[in-house]
Parts: structure tokens; C-alpha cells; sequence
């Protein structure tokens, strides 16, 4: 090897342990951990509480059982949901002060597309959805930047093209199982805590990341209907096996400024194991009230980040425990018919911060506990429908005692509201 990249390989180690520390908290997004509280309008009215009952083609993300409860006949979707986080980061500096950071993150977009049929006892379709969606935005003038005038930004997306197959087995119960091809996709520009340098893998797309990565999934599920009013169901969705995320961009050095071009990998980057069971009432003609619980497995998938570099010697990775907690999530909700074809919902979806406060990172929060959702739905006749809902999450407050440094702690405060719209259209 020559020694021109012998010696390159020191400042490359340096940077892929910064790496390592800065980002321990990376693979955190939108409101359970990286989980989104609910899929589709109708569950999102209704606190996303979809297990037991007829959720619309957003099942496909819920309960793919619950697709076998429609009419014969084909449903085209279409949905649109907006994230708007509300993050800041402070820290108590021993000489400057109290200084604060707002994230000009607010805004992130998530389509979807469903056509599903339902013939006979089989009900079957694809569909497509930008599954989550979230980062930070600090730009380069906030402390988080230490005066270096270099961007501090994240970005995480996934999304999931699905293949649904459901069979009602008799009049009372339903299964399903389906397969689910899996992206994922990351942007990271940020500064290493030790000063060394800053690492730049983005290509500044809002609805992509520069290391980008597929792989499989699938999910089960079932749905039993022990009378007209009291229904269950159960659902189960695996493990991703998504290849590592790869990208490129440049490791600038500090002091100095000299940018290194670098292939940058995020390896074994997953989603978790997820698994719950759900009851569905209609109490009245009327009145109907669900309740879900769902488990997340995030104590295995997100147990450690391990991040890769490589400037030009060779792959070199770094791995640093993040310890992510399971995740157990409770929803409620109901639904009131306040005339024939138009509905009101209302919910709560609650569940623990899964992040532990030592590996909080200001790039990444994932700190939302609890949201209060409110939804309508309307069908307008002629198999054209429309649903919406928001979801309000109040504020959540965290501080890492050592975000900045052994005894430097920092603060993150994190809120956001969510609006859900959906159309359907049955033929």
C-alpha cells in the first residue's frame, strides 16, 4: 500500500469513531420511536386503532386482514399525510451561556397509492407508501455548527410497496399474509462531537437520501368476528432485511478545511419486529369503539448503529451500543355516525420514549410520548369517499447529561402535529 494512504488511514479511524459517537441516536424518526402513530385518515382519526376493524387500504399497513371485510368490488386509493415536527435544542455553555437552536425541519410529506379488489373470498392488490419520514434542519449559523459555518442536517426515509392477499376462511373469520418489498434512505451532515472534522452524505431531495438501501418483508394477519358488534384481530409484521444503506459524499478535516471525497455505509439498518392485537365494538348503529395494543421490537433491531467509511484505503466500520428499549403502544378510539355517510372520530395513541436520555441526539429526537387525534370521513355516494384527521402531539422534553461532552448536557424539545387525507373511490 502506498504511504501516501497509509498515513490517510489515522485520521480516517478518528473520523469513523466521531462518527460513531455523533450519530448513536440516528435511526430515530417520526412519533413512536421511528414508527408513525397511525397509517391512513381513518385510523388516524381514531388514535391509529385499525386491528379489529375495516381501516380502508390502509390495512395494508395495519391489519391486511381486515381488507377481507369490504364488498366485492375495487377500491382505488390515494393519501397524503404531512408531518410537522416543532424541534429545539439548548445547552448551558460555562462561558457563553444559555444558547438555543430551532430546526427549520417542519414540514415532510408522505404520499401513498392502493388499488385493491376483493372477489369472492379472496381480496388481494398492491399498494405504495412513503412509510415515514423526518429530520432536523439547523443550516450552518447555530451553535451546533461550533462557528465552523458547515451544515448541520438529517434526514430519514422509508417506504414500502406491498402485495396483500386475504382469504375469508367463513362469515366470521378472515386471514391474510403478505409480502413486502422495504427502502430505506439517510442524510447526514453533521460535525463530529471530538472537532475533527464534519461528515456529508445528502443529495438534498426531500423525498430521498444519498445512502439508500431495499430489501423484503412481510406481514400476517387475522380477524374474527364474534358477533355483529364485538369483532378481534391480530396482526404481525417481521423484521426487514434491508442491505446496508451506501452513499457517498466528503469528510472535511478541521482545522484546516481539506475535504476528503468518502463512500459512507450504514450497516444492517432495520425495522423492527412488530406484533398486536386489537377489539372492535359497535356499541350502537351508531357508535363504534376500538382499541389496539402493539408491540415494538426495538431492543433487537436498534440494540447498535454501526456506521462505515471509506477514503479511499479501504472499508473501516465503527459500531457503539444505542440500547433502544421495546416499545409497547396503547390506541383508543372511537367513531360516531353523526348522519348516514358521515363520521366523526376521535383517539389517543400513547406509548414510552423508547430512547434512552444518554444516547439523545439533537439531530434525531425521537422523544414524542402521547397524541390526541380527531378525524371526519364522508361518503359522498357513487364510491367516491374522503376522510381526514390530525394528530396533535404536545411537547416532550429530554436532556442527555453529556450530549456535548462528559458533563456538557443538552436539551431537546420536540413537538409536532400531523394531517392525514384520504380518497377512495369503489367500482
Amino acid at each position: 500500500m502506498p504511504t501516501a494512504k497509509r498515513f490517510d488511514q489515522r485520521p480516517m479511524c478518528t473520523a469513523i469513531a466521531a462518527a460513531v459517537m455523533g450519530l448513536v441516536a440516528l435511526p430515530a424518526a417520526a412519533t413512536n420511536g421511528m414508527n408513525m402513530e397511525a397509517y391512513g385518515a381513518k385510523a388516524g382519526g381514531m388514535g391509529g386503532a385499525s386491528f379489529a376493524h375495516d381501516s380502508g387500504n390502509s390495512a395494508i399497513m395495519n391489519n391486511p386482514a381486515t381488507l377481507g371485510l369490504r364488498q366485492e368490488g375495487n377500491n382505488l386509493g390515494l393519501g397524503l399525510t404531512l408531518l410537522m415536527p416543532d424541534v429545539n435544542t439548548s445547552m448551558n455553555h460555562p462561558m457563553a451561556g444559555t444558547m438555543n437552536a430551532k430546526s427549520d425541519g417542519d414540514k415532510y410529506w408522505m404520499p401513498s397509492l392502493s388499488f385493491i379488489r376483493k372477489s369472492g373470498q379472496f381480496t388481494y392488490g398492491a399498494g405504495m407508501l412513503a412509510q415515514g419520514g423526518m429530520g432536523t434542519e439547523y443550516g450552518s449559523t447555530s451553535f451546533l455548527s461550533n462557528g465552523t459555518g458547515l451544515p448541520m442536517r438529517s434526514e430519514v426515509g422509508f417506504g414500502r410497496l406491498m402485495f396483500p392477499l386475504a382469504y375469508n376462511v367463513n362469515d366470521n373469520f378472515t386471514v391474510a399474509g403478505q409480502l413486502d418489498f422495504v427502502w430505506a434512505s439517510m442524510d447526514v451532515q453533521m460535525l463530529m462531537p471530538d472537532g475533527s472534522g464534519h461528515a456529508s452524505f445528502s443529495d438534498n431531495n426531500d423525498f430521498s437520501g444519498e445512502a439508500k438501501g431495499n430489501g423484503w418483508a412481510f406481514k400476517l394477519g387475522a380477524h374474527y368476528k364474534v358477533s355483529n358488534a364485538l369483532a378481534f384481530g391480530a396482526t404481525y409484521h417481521s423484521k426487514t432485511d434491508i442491505g446496508d444503506l451506501q452513499g457517498s459524499g466528503t469528510f472535511t478535516m478541521l482545522p484546516g478545511g481539506m475535504q476528503i471525497p468518502t463512500q459512507f455505509k450504514v450497516v444492517d439498518f432495520q425495522w423492527p419486529e412488530t406484533y398486536g392485537v386489537g377489539v372492535a365494538w359497535q356499541a350502537t348503529p351508531a357508535f363504534m369503539l376500538a382499541a389496539d395494543v402493539k408491540h415494538l421490537g426495538w431492543k433487537d433491531s436498534m440494540k447498535d448503529f454501526r456506521l462505515g467509511m471509506n477514503m479511499g484505503g479501504g472499508w473501516m466500520v465503527g459500531s457503539m451500543p444505542q440500547n433502544w428499549k421495546n416499545q409497547t403502544v396503547f390506541m383508543i378510539g372511537g367513531q360516531y355516525m353523526l348522519a348516514p355517510g358521515l363520521a366523526l372520530r376521535a383517539g389517543i395513541n400513547y406509548a414510552d420514549n423508547p430512547v434512552p436520555d444518554d444516547t439523545l441526539n439533537p439531530l434525531f429526537p425521537a422523544t414524542i410520548k402521547t397524541h390526541y387525534t380527531l378525524g371526519l370521513g364522508w361518503n359522498m355516494g357513487g364510491g367516491h369517499a374522503v376522510a381526514g384527521s390530525i394528530a396533535i402531539a404536545p411537547k416532550v422534553t429530554r436532556t442527555n447529561p453529556n450530549m456535548f461532552g462528559p458533563g456538557m448536557a443538552g436539551t431537546v424539545s420536540h413537538r409536532q402535529n400531523t394531517l392525514r387525507i384520504n380518497y377512495n373511490y369503489s367500482f
